[in-house]
């Protein structure tokens, strides 16, 4: 009964991963088909005469050379962009990893749900870090509560970890957390792609 349910299975996957393809493939060419008319568009509309470029050379009387470069880097300063620090992802599970999960753990669980699930969470957890990362003075007041808030949950324990709890997932997602969400939680504990951290009445959910 175990191995026909786990035919059964294979078989929706390899049924979804058609579909995926089919899709994927005339989306392609739909998107070709519309290169197609645009190139034979532009083709057919290519103007006989061009504008020719013309470059003018304007010269500051009586300045030095070297003082026009100084006013002209005063006037416009060049402000190096500020780095942003990247949010860390949990990575999608690959179908390797999938087939060798315990059918006790998947239930009827399909391999797409579960990648489903990690893109949620991944989101929950971008939404969250880019407001931690936000200078204060930009917040409004109801992101200044998340961003208090976001800082209460943290412990030593997690400190220069990513992670959420339920609430950041109901507040971020529209993920339900019922019974369907504990079940892929521990099969992505068992592919390591997040670990729990319990303390004070929480469960932090860490990417590892």
């Amino acid at each position: 009964m175990n191995h026909l349910n786990d035919l059964l299975n294979k078989l929706e996957l390899e049924v979804q991963y058609q579909e995926h393809v089919r899709n994927s493939l005339r989306e392609l060419q739909e998107s070709l088909d519309e290169n197609y008319k645009e190139i034979h568009n532009l083709k057919e509309n290519i103007p006989p005469h061009l504008p020719k470029v013309v470059q003018k050379c304007v010269v500051e009387p009586n300045v030095n050379p070297e003082q026009q470069v100084k006013i002209t880097a005063s006037e416009h300063p060049e402000k190096p962009p500020k780095e942003q620090k990247p949010i860390k992802e949990m990575l999608l599970l690959t179908s390797d990893e999938f087939d060798n999960v315990p059918a006790y753990m998947k239930s009827r669980l399909t391999y797409y749900q579960i990648n489903d699930f990690i893109k949620e969470i991944n989101k929950a957890v971008a939404s969250k870090y880019r407001i931690l990362y936000l200078p204060k003075r930009t917040m409004n007041s109801s992101t200044r509560n998340l961003y208090h808030k976001f800082i209460e949950d943290e412990t030593k324990d997690t400190k220069g970890q990513y992670f959420v709890v339920e609430a950041d997932i109901k507040e971020f997602t529209n993920l339900k957390v019922d019974k369907r969400f504990h079940v892929i939680l521990n099969i992505l504990r068992h592919c390591r792609r997040l670990s729990e951290v319990r303390g004070g009445g929480l469960v932090r959910y860490v990417i590892n």
